[in-house]
């Protein structure tokens, strides 16, 4: 795909004057790393601020008295009870019980406003509108951007630009205003470092970006540093580490579902894969396979796809992400293997080239988050 099939944020122009390397992604072109390189870009956002152009994601309102119930029936997620200037992690499933996608929503009081992965908006948005679209309105908003500050003096450099930004704390989000932008910022992020997304009308996304990045605290980090410092928190990525043949019990997101929508709960089931998916919770019916966190005990970086086995050379499941993470200073995976072999401190073998590495499973993260909770 030529760069000229490509949808262009509305940082295109910025990434090419910063020398970004650009790349497909999700249908855009997406800078994967600056001219310091994604080693440098991860290990700044650990330090200090890095700021990444996340306007490829989808991002949409639903709107009126049902919303909440509406959109509570398309996950194992508590929508109704979220208080207002609340944040929470959601999963659209399939009727099998499958993950659709993941998604973050917040309700604002007068709608929710919801943030969907890039690769899946489309999808998204026609599956939400047919479930619920009778029930509120459905409100795309194709033209704002999005902008991810992380680090630990993210919130230092946010709140010389806008000013009440610190006073969020950890998966809350409020309104603010840049210079007659209406902004709408959360606290929180994909990096396990505390930190803001903030949806920006898209005329005036680069003018924000271009003042964040004159402060001294910040840089611009691209898709592989993010990648690299989501895999340390223990994050999924949609498409690798979760998709719709993956429940969220054997995605190891069991924490994703709070207990008044699991069995015996007062708004239990209701949702597309429930039987599957409460069972699964229960215990009823066995898990063909687990997520784990995983840690090579040599150092060579384990990649997606790497078959893993147990000790005798069984297979026993595969990674779905990998590599030698920056800040943990090992290689880290994540990968699915038969519940026999979840627990932690179990040794297995992944296959790299043929030859055999020994690795064990680990806790997740494998950096220690720093989300600022108060």
């Amino acid at each position: 795909m030529s760069d000229a099939d490509l949808f262009k944020t509305p940082l295109h122009s910025l990434h090419t004057e910063l020398g970004a390397r650009m790349v497909p992604f999700a249908g855009y072109s997406m800078p994967v790393q600056y001219p310091a390189g994604l080693m440098a870009e991860h290990h700044h956002t650990r330090a200090a601020a890095g700021l990444f152009d996340v306007s490829h994601m989808g991002q949409l309102r639903l709107v009126g008295p049902d919303a909440a119930a509406a959109f509570e029936s398309l996950m194992p997620v508590d929508v109704i009870d979220l208080a207002v200037g609340k944040q929470r992690y959601g999963l659209l499933l399939n009727d099998e019980g499958g993950i659709i996608d993941d998604l973050m929503f917040v309700n604002r009081g007068n709608d929710l406003f919801v943030i969907v992965n890039g690769a899946c908006k489309v999808g998204d948005i026609a599956h939400i509108q047919a479930r619920i679209g009778a029930r509120c309105q459905v409100i795309p908003l194709p033209d704002r951007g999005l902008l991810a500050l992380q680090g630990p003096q993210a919130v230092s450099a946010l709140q010389r630009l806008v000013p009440g930004v610190e006073k969020l704390v950890f998966m809350t989000g409020a309104s603010f205003n840049w210079q007659g932008a209406d902004l709408f910022v959360t606290r929180s992020g994909y990096t396990g470092e505390d930190g803001f997304e903030i949806s920006v009308p898209g005329d005036r996304a680069e003018a924000l970006a271009r003042a964040l990045l004159a402060e001294p605290e910040v840089k611009p980090v691209g898709l592989g540093a993010r990648n690299s410092l989501r895999l340390e928190a223990g994050l999924c990525l949609y498409g690798n580490d979760i998709d719709a043949t993956t429940t969220p019990v054997e995605a190891s997101l069991n924490w994703a579902m709070q207990k008044v929508r699991r069995t015996g709960g007062a708004r239990a089931g209701g949702f597309p894969g429930a039987a599957r998916v409460l069972a699964q919770l229960d215990g009823t019916e066995p898990l063909p396979r687990k997520r784990v966190g995983l840690v090579a005990l040599e150092r060579i970086p384990v990649r997606e796809h790497t078959q893993l086995q147990s000790l005798d050379g069984t297979a026993i499941g595969e990674v779905t992400s990998g590599l030698l993470g920056p800040s943990a200073d090992k290689p880290v995976a994540l990968g699915y293997v038969n519940p026999a072999h979840a627990a932690i401190g179990t040794l297995v073998v992944a296959l790299v080239r043929g030859k055999p590495v020994p690795m064990e499973v680990r806790a997740m993260p494998f950096v220690p988050n720093r989300y600022f909770r108060g």
